[in-house]
């Protein structure tokens, strides 16, 4: 669901809510990666406006997610369960939650702090196999980013990311890939869910998978829906206004659903 780099102000309502005053939220480190040889204008610039959202209204950034629902193909085709996992892109959560039973030891990689305060506050409200609260105490969450993950070599059979990884250096590029698997343990794997580029991953000696079926966004409600949609598909808003549903079919607002992942197991 990347929107590419550069792209017209025209019909972008998510670029329009942020200037370029705003991008003195980054960190340096996040500076470094996210305005270097780029056009620094949010209004211009739609990546750095999905990262301002990520970082300045991650409520907003949660309700959208919440209504991508991955495919259940894709939790089942996961290994049931592996001694040490580390995702990448953690974000909020939306794929954590589903590891969280399927290894001794998982890292969260998450470069975004508000997105990580939300994914701490998840987690601890999951219930433990003894009953109680701190379901998750087995998750240690940090921070990093793609290209420098803050972990030694082979230190996971399972490596996966999820909607966050594209070709692009800034947001984990060929240098990101070659980090995912150097911390993947021989013998282990090298995941990306709903992966962009699926032809750049090919190119790199991984194998693609599809599962079938129909899939749709499900929002809390029709106003979600419209409310959302305005925001972040506004080419569909009127037709979701018209429909009146809570229930958005992927191919009206042009994104490939989350049915697909890509793989490649580490020698």
């Amino acid at each position: 669901m990347t929107t590419e780099v550069g792209q017209a102000v025209s019909a972008n309502p998510l670029m329009e809510r942020y200037s370029a005053s705003d991008l003195r939220v980054f960190s340096s480190e996040e500076a470094d990666r996210y305005l270097d040889g780029v056009i620094a204008d949010p209004q211009r610039n739609a990546s750095l406006a999905w990262e301002l959202l990520y970082r300045l209204e991650p409520d907003l950034y949660e309700r959208l997610v919440a209504a991508e629902h991955l495919h259940p193909g894709i939790i089942e085709w996961l290994p049931p369960h592996v001694p040490r996992i580390i995702e990448v892109g953690a974000g909020t959560g939306r794929l954590t939650l589903e590891l969280v039973a399927r290894g001794d030891q998982l890292t969260a990689v998450e470069p975004a702090a508000p997105l990580r305060d939300r994914l701490r506050l998840k987690l601890s409200a999951l219930p433990s196999p003894s009953g109680g609260g701190q379901g998750g105490g087995h998750v240690q969450i940090i921070s990093g980013f793609f290209d420098a993950l803050p972990v030694p070599d082979q230190s996971a059979e399972l490596v996966i990311a999820c909607s966050a990884l594209t070709p692009e250096p800034a947001h984990g590029g060929d240098r990101g890939l070659a980090e995912m698997e150097r911390v993947c343990a021989a013998g282990g794997m090298v995941v990306i869910v709903w992966p962009d580029h699926s032809e750049w991953l090919a190119s790199h000696g991984y194998r693609y998978l599809s599962f079938p079926g129909p899939m749709t966004m499900d929002f809390a409600s029709p106003t979600e829906a419209l409310q959302l949609a305005t925001i972040f598909y506004p080419h569909a808003a009127a037709e979701i206004r018209a429909r009146g549903a809570r229930q958005v079919p992927y191919d009206l607002l042009g994104v490939n659903p989350p049915r697909d992942l890509a793989y490649k197991h580490i020698l």
